[in-house]
């Protein structure tokens, strides 16, 4: 299965107080909540998450996420955790 992951982290876009910030497509509501599929080993992870500020086509996370962190921006709507993916090149 593949996926298009963000890297996030310092760099281009990085903003000076550490914020972590991520495309809107990336959160997705599970359950009543806010949440991101991370990348760890080539397999997803479920990762509950604190949305901030909305800005354009990027939103804050205040919390859950560490900078770094590979997050899947793109993939299928029935996503599991543990699913095995690979990172999708454009």
């Amino acid at each position: 299965m593949g996926v298009k992951v963000a890297f996030q982290g310092a760099g281009e876009g990085a903003v000076a107080s550490r914020s972590i910030l991520v495309p809107k497509a990336a959160v997705r509501q599970r359950d009543g909540r806010d949440v991101v599929w991370i990348t760890r080993d080539g397999r997803v992870e479920r990762r509950a998450v604190t949305v901030g500020a909305k800005n354009g086509n990027e939103v804050t996370i205040v919390a859950g996420l560490s900078g770094g962190e590979q997050v899947v921006i793109e993939g299928p709507a029935d996503l599991a955790e543990g699913a095995r993916v690979s990172e999708a090149k454009k």
